[in-house]
């Protein structure tokens, strides 16, 4: 009896799994839902989803929502999109949202933006309700020497034909920087600016610099703009600084040239004295072979050294000791 009763509770369990297996391959809820909804679709390829890893409640619920909104879409597209990688969700709710905002979308190019990377479900929501970007502080300097610190709020929406292949927020971040840096830089003075900050904006705008983004340029507003430093007078401050510098090496290297030119001039003093030291004392040698050859008597010799003594003591007068 035992036996008998465990028979049956595996019979059953079995019973359930197999059940629940078929039910599983033959996703009968899913094709009743479909057909009840308009959707043509066989149990043959939902079985077939199963089998290549394909979601049918994904396909089925995706082909619903887009029959209720007046689309006609191909399942095996869906499939295919699928295994390329793609979110068939988000676009169809791209699609959708695209056909009730009377945007140009279709199957082919939600695809292409979808495995572009990019979200087109959000892009189609930008296109419908523009988005705003706010720029980092840009610094920049008008004629006067003036820096003038500006911050600018940029409303863009999303331009459908150019998401794939077009340049992302970052560059069109660059391009207003860029186009704010050039509008300051060309005005004559900040007082200019500061009184007509709209002019900013104008010029920024002319420049297309929406160009070959994926976003459209609506408008740029400047949220703020602040006064910085005199950089034209800090300039100046730092060429009259190495101005001074270079003059003092200049006068620093005359300096030294004169006292290299004292130096020698020194030496050559001294040398001069040497040589009038020497002579001096070839002078008691010539009058010794004077004496000898008979060429001085000693009363020259005598009348000499008063000579010398006479003119000493007229020296001493005429230079008295300081005391």
């Amino acid at each position: 009896m035992d036996f008998q009763g465990g028979l049956i509770v595996l019979i059953i369990f079995v019973s359930l799994f197999a059940i629940w297996l078929i039910f599983y391959f033959i996703p009968v809820g899913l094709w009743f839902s479909a057909l009840v909804s308009g959707v043509r679709i066989s149990l043959l390829q939902l079985i077939l989803m199963r089998w290549r890893k394909v979601p049918p409640s994904t396909i089925v619920s995706s082909m619903i929502e887009s029959t209720k909104a007046g689309l006609s879409l191909d399942p095996n597209e869906l499939e295919a999109h699928y295994l390329a990688g793609g979110n068939v969700t988000s676009v169809v709710h791209a699609l959708v949202s695209a056909q009730k905002a009377n945007i140009m979308l279709d199957f082919k190019m939600a695809t292409a933006i979808d495995l572009a990377g990019r979200d087109v479900f959000e892009a189609v929501q930008m296109s419908v309700n523009p988005k705003v970007i706010n720029t980092p502080p840009v610094a920049a300097v008008a004629k006067d020497g003036i820096q003038l610190i500006a911050k600018a709020r940029v409303t863009v929406r999303a331009n459908i034909k150019q998401l794939v292949g077009g340049a992302g927020e970052e560059t069109v971040l660059a391009r207003v920087g860029e186009g704010i840096v050039s509008s300051i830089g060309s005005a004559a003075s900040h007082k200019i600016v500061l009184e007509n900050p709209d002019s900013i904006s104008r010029v920024v705008l002319e420049k297309g610099l929406d160009a070959g983004t994926a976003f459209e340029i609506l408008s740029i507003d400047i949220a703020d703009i602040d006064v910085g430093k005199n950089i034209g007078a800090q300039l100046q401050m730092d060429q009259a600084q190495a101005d001074k510098n270079i003059a003092q090496a200049k006068a620093e290297e005359r300096r030294a040239m004169a006292v290299a030119l004292e130096q020698e001039n020194k030496a050559k003093a001294q040398d001069a004295r040497a040589k009038v030291i020497l002579a001096e004392a070839e002078v008691p040698l010539a009058m010794a072979e004077a004496f000898r050859n008979g060429n001085l008597g000693i009363m020259d010799y005598y009348k000499m050294k008063n000579i010398m003594a006479d003119t000493t003591m007229r020296e001493t007068i005429a230079r008295p000791e300081k005391k």
